[in-house]
């Protein structure tokens, strides 16, 4: 449940559309709703602006069929991650109108999408190996109500193609930057610009890359001021700070300083 479909619930209680005791009904669940396997915080969508986001690996096709209809059920946005086919069959079944993002291995649904989207928001990949990531990064915002921009492929390994993308880098409210092998994009970025950089390392590499580890350390390492580093392929948590920074920034920021 998040503000809208409150209000509405409140509104439809005094104008008595609807009853005291469908209500309560209604507010039951809304801290949280307990499936037996799973325990869904309705409340999310209130505190944060968003519903509670699945992570479906390492759950059964039953199972995240069971949680994206009870989400679905109480709200108009639904997203799982490291979604299967399989997984999003199942969800099918229940929620008719759930839809599959294959690159970014994402189930979605959006019920209510925004209809003027914030731009401001840079996605920034160093190769195409690392669209799986960029695609979980821009499904999140788009669902959270923003329009990201794409620049793929601009790895360090051929600079030059960066450097026709420095106006947009440098017009950003907020950039995030792709890149595994040696994660070196992101310091250049940092460098380029004076919008807040999310890194997220990518496990994509040989070897000595260790799964993404060596591009983490790189990027924690970075010389360039302004660059925060998410976990190694989190592209949903890349979106989701991103959406809300560059929130904060479309929203009148004053402060009511009362001391």
């Amino acid at each position: 449940m998040n503000e809208t479909s409150l209000r509405q619930l409140l509104d439809r209680l005094a104008a008595g559309d609807l009853s005291v005791d469908a209500a309560v009904e209604s507010l039951r669940t809304l801290p949280f709703e307990d499936l037996g396997f799973a325990q869904l915080d309705h409340h999310r969508a209130l505190r944060w602006g968003f519903p509670e986001v699945i992570f479906c690996a390492g759950k059964t096709p039953e199972q995240v069929a069971g949680i994206v209809e009870r989400l679905a059920a109480r709200g108009p946005r639904v997203l799982g991650t490291r979604a299967s086919i399989e997984q999003f069959d199942a969800a099918r079944a229940v929620v008719p109108d759930l839809q599959y993002h294959a690159l970014a291995r994402c189930l979605w649904l959006d019920r209510e999408p925004a209809t003027a989207p914030r731009p401001g928001v840079v996605i920034a990949a160093a190769g195409t190996s690392d669209l799986p990531v960029v695609e979980e990064a821009a499904l999140t915002l788009t669902l959270m109500g923003h329009a990201p921009h794409r620049i793929v492929d601009v790895g360090v390994a051929g600079l030059h193609r960066l450097l026709p993308h420095i106006p947009i880098l440098q017009q950003a409210n907020v950039v995030i930057v792709v890149a595994g092998m040696e994660g070196a994009l992101a310091s250049v970025v940092g460098g380029l610009t004076d919008a807040p950089v999310i890194a997220v390392p990518t496990s994509v590499g040989y070897g000595a890359s260790f799964g993404g580890l060596a591009a983490l350390l790189a990027m924690l390492n970075s010389c360039a001021t302004g660059v925060a580093v998410v976990n190694i392929d989190n592209g949903y948590g890349a979106g989701h700070m991103a959406a809300l920074i560059n929130s904060r920034i479309a929203k009148d920021t004053s402060w009511n300083d009362n001391s």
